[in-house]
């Protein structure tokens, strides 16, 4: 398929044209898309996408046009295309006019589906939203403070049980093998089960013994599976990824008991897979009482402007520290600018607690990044004496407890967070203060952390009153900006897509038909020396 191109040409007397140029708001995304749709994303942005020759494609400027309004209002592609038919502001942001004329009428909904194919296993799958990010460093939107946070993305599929989660792996090793293959590996299938229903075996779920029979029958069907294609040579890739996906789900739900019976172990398993649809959630807790199955949302922001700078997509039991580095990207190796675009002011992160962590706190005052984030203070349990209560010294390595004994750190190596420990033992048998600091028999322990320094200066800084002003005022504006990204359930809160590399685009391409909006909002136009608030 060879690229299509829009018309350039318009009919001043199309009634859409007259009908929409009149009743809508100036600043309207409509308006904004139809004035500036062939400067943000021309037709030959997407010329790498096509062929040189073949049948002509649907027009990407259109195409672009129409992706964007459906991410801005959360339709599927279907209801998508209908809008584009039927609705004249739709018609009139993409520029194709009304139903009589030369433009297009409409188109189906799997050009959608084939755009963003297109896009993704293209090098510049993001481009979109690049374009948008562009156009607000130009019209000098984004200044040098960033605000991060993380909202919680449902998966599209149906969280397993372990007999499903068994029964599906089986199935799909049984379906990648192919016809010829699989008639040879059902000969070493031993429980009676066909694997070709997607619905559970019949059973008395109420029988304990009849439950255990039936996970461990199923279970030995998949080791059997596995030791049947192991050692296997030029196995193809699709085979490969199943046994790998057999052997996940059979190693992090079942524990052999004394009787050599394949049981559900009694815990769960750090990074369990919760479907073999969608293989890449995950189990996840945005605070301690609040869980979710799926995917997380990361977003920084610039609070000056409201415009979402970069987002980055993670299984949901990520923590919220680990893709930071990756959202201030533009703080820490920042792009070549325009000339007088620099912007000016000091850099600076504003997030919650779960950015306080001693990496990033390290990561951020390496750059010379003013730390906004906020650290945790220390805690105990039963309202006992907690780690601040005790003066630590790194600079003669000792820690001094509320009763004024001082001991010396003791090192630790090969720890990943801790640097050293303070062991206070004999000392706590006579202490008068024992009740009020520990009821461990061994005595209390201090850990130092290898950031004790970042994590000290940082809970420091943020007792002061101007510090504690500025945060109040600029962290929670990242939370309205999610607002606007999850007010739409379908493609907003509950992700659209399948698998993690689909799930970050298409929040990417959300964020973007957010940016184009905000643009809309803050009246940015283009002039001949680029793009500028009017």
């Amino acid at each position: 398929m060879t690229l299509g191109r829009a018309s350039q040409s318009s009919d001043p007397g199309d009634p859409v044209s007259r009908f929409c140029g009149d009743v809508l708001a100036p600043n309207s995304i409509f308006v904004f898309l139809r004035q500036h749709r062939d400067r943000l994303f021309p037709d030959s942005l997407f010329a790498d996408l096509f062929a040189l020759v073949g049948r002509r494609s649907v027009p990407p400027s259109v195409v672009a046009t129409v992706m964007v309004l459906q991410r801005l209002e959360g339709l599927s592609d279907r209801e998508a295309v209908d809008r584009f038919a039927f609705d004249v502001r739709w018609r009139f942001a993409a520029g194709v006019g009304g139903w009589d004329g030369a433009g297009r009428t409409g188109f189906v909904h799997t050009v959608l589906v084939d755009m963003r194919e297109r896009l993704r296993r293209s090098d510049r799958p993001d481009r979109i939203f690049e374009v948008a990010l562009t156009a607000a460093r130009q019209a000098g939107l984004l200044g040098r403070r960033r605000v991060l946070d993380s909202t919680p993305l449902y998966d599209a599929v149906a969280t397993m049980d372990t007999v499903t989660l068994i029964r599906s792996a089986v199935r799909g090793l049984l379906t990648a093998a192919g016809v010829d293959q699989a008639s040879a590996l059902r000969m070493v299938l031993t429980s009676g089960d066909d694997y070709t229903s997607t619905a559970k075996p019949v059973l008395d779920w109420d029988d304990k013994t009849a439950r255990e029979a039936l996970i461990d029958s199923r279970a030995r069907d998949g080791y059997a599976l596995l030791a049947a294609l192991d050692g296997g040579e030029d196995l193809p890739e699709r085979v490969t990824q199943a046994m790998t996906l057999l052997a996940t789900v059979l190693g992090q739900d079942l524990e052999t008991g004394d009787d050599a019976v394949l049981r559900i172990a009694r815990k769960v398993a750090t990074d369990r897979v919760i479907s073999t649809v969608d293989p890449q959630a995950r189990h996840g807790h945005k605070t301690s009482h609040r869980g979710f199955d799926g995917y997380k949302g990361h977003l920084a922001v610039d609070p000056d402007s409201e415009i979402i700078t970069d987002t980055q997509v993670t299984p949901g039991n990520t923590g919220d520290a680990e893709p930071a580095p990756n959202l201030i990207s533009d703080l820490t190796d920042p792009p070549a600018h325009s000339p007088g675009t620099t912007p000016a002011g000091d850099p600076a992160v504003y997030g919650d607690s779960a950015y306080g962590a001693g990496e990033v706190l390290e990561m951020l005052h390496d750059a010379g990044i003013d730390i906004k984030t906020k650290v945790q203070a220390p805690v105990a349990p039963g309202g006992r004496f907690t780690k601040e209560k005790f003066t630590v010294d790194l600079t003669a390595a000792t820690v001094t407890c509320p009763n004024r004994v001082t001991i010396t750190i003791r090192p630790i190596t090969g720890h990943a967070r801790h640097a050293g420990q303070a062991d206070f033992g004999a000392s706590c048998t006579d202490c008068p203060l024992r009740a009020q600091c520990t009821t461990s028999k061994t005595g209390r322990h201090i850990t130092i952390s290898r950031w004790e320094t970042h994590l000290v200066t940082a809970r420091t800084r943020q007792t002061d009153p101007g510090w504690k002003s500025d945060y109040r005022a600029t962290r929670p504006k990242v939370e309205r900006k999610i607002a606007h990204l999850m007010r739409r359930r379908h493609g907003g809160r509950r992700a659209r897509m399948r698998g993690l590399q689909r799930v970050a685009a298409d929040f990417k391409l959300l964020a973007a038909a957010t940016n184009l909006a905000r643009l809309a909002t803050l009246d940015v136009t283009h002039q001949p020396q680029g793009w500028a608030l009017t």
